[in-house]
């Protein structure tokens, strides 16, 4: 049995999986901030691997922001707020078991292009789309890491002027993620809203939503033409909570994009077969593969 962790900004999602991904055991638990985060964290994986006991063989996690994979370390997220972090080495130290430890974005690119929706495509990019924003680039067969920093699309400037926790503006994230969008109509009506709230409120025709949500796609739909510009992706996979929205986001996103492109390669841009529960998948994958190498 391996046990598995992906850590998003809002939520944890971990599972006690078999060698084909079926998992016996599902749960989910919130994601504090700072340096209560590194211990939810461990305490989620010790409660893992009482429960898979002494079948579990290997430990797969995934966290947000810059990973070092080779070593094992969480170097920084502006999310959550923790800085190098040896998960690697504490979680083994906690459960005696080998650990894989990634990206979470690469470990759900992980998740489709094995098992879902980018599987068979040489070229693909995978964008959840959640508290934050990354991206997953598999490129002529290849995941790309560039040492931990490859992907973060969510930090490249869309012509917008709202700051971003990253400390630039106009970022992606700050003006096309699920918590800014709930952000946005929140500053537009006085009102809040979660992202999935504000996307039923658009599908009924709000006009405070439908235009948030119009905003959201063409934010979206310009860091997508860059990227297929520059990558010239066959399919673009969108993950995350915000991939529940479905065609309402799928639909105008698809017509946005292919509007602006001109020779390039005209991607399919699809959901993900696995949703928020792909960098779930991806660490275990990983812990999988590594108990193969070992």
């Amino acid at each position: 049995m391996i046990i598995a962790l992906d850590v998003g900004g809002t939520s944890m999602k971990g599972a006690i999986l078999d060698d084909g991904m079926e998992r016996s055991v599902s749960l989910r638990r919130p994601t504090p901030h700072g340096e209560a985060a590194v211990e939810a964290v461990l305490a989620t994986i010790d409660e893992l691997a009482r429960r898979a006991g002494p079948a579990a063989r290997a430990v797969g996690l995934a966290v947000p922001g810059i990973v070092d994979d080779e070593s094992g370390i969480a170097v920084w997220s502006e999310n959550i707020g923790w800085r190098d972090v040896p998960f690697g080495a504490l979680v083994r130290r906690r459960t005696g078991l080998p650990v894989a430890v990634g990206h979470d974005v690469r470990a759900g690119g992980m998740a489709e292009i094995h098992l879902g929706a980018a599987r068979g495509a040489r070229n693909s990019l995978i964008l959840p789309i959640g508290t934050g924003i990354a991206a997953a680039m598999v490129i002529d067969g290849h995941l790309c890491v560039g040492g931990g920093y490859a992907g973060e699309i969510g930090h490249m400037p869309v012509c917008a002027d709202e700051p971003c926790v990253c400390g630039g503006t106009g970022c992606l994230e700050a003006v096309a993620s699920a918590a800014a969008i709930a952000r946005r109509y929140a500053g537009r009506t006085g009102r809040e809203a979660h992202a999935g709230a504000v996307a039923t409120l658009a599908r009924n025709g709000d006009p405070d939503a439908s235009a948030v949500w119009t905003e959201t796609v063409g934010h979206l739909a310009t860091a997508l033409t860059v990227a297929v510009a520059l990558l010239a992706p066959e399919v673009i996979v969108i993950g995350g909570g915000l991939s529940k929205a479905g065609d309402l986001l799928l639909a105008p996103l698809r017509d946005e994009v292919g509007r602006r492109l001109t020779f390039h390669r005209r991607p399919q841009i699809t959901t993900a077969r696995f949703g928020d529960e792909a960098g779930c998948v991806g660490a275990g994958l990983w812990a999988r593969d590594l108990l193969k190498r070992s």
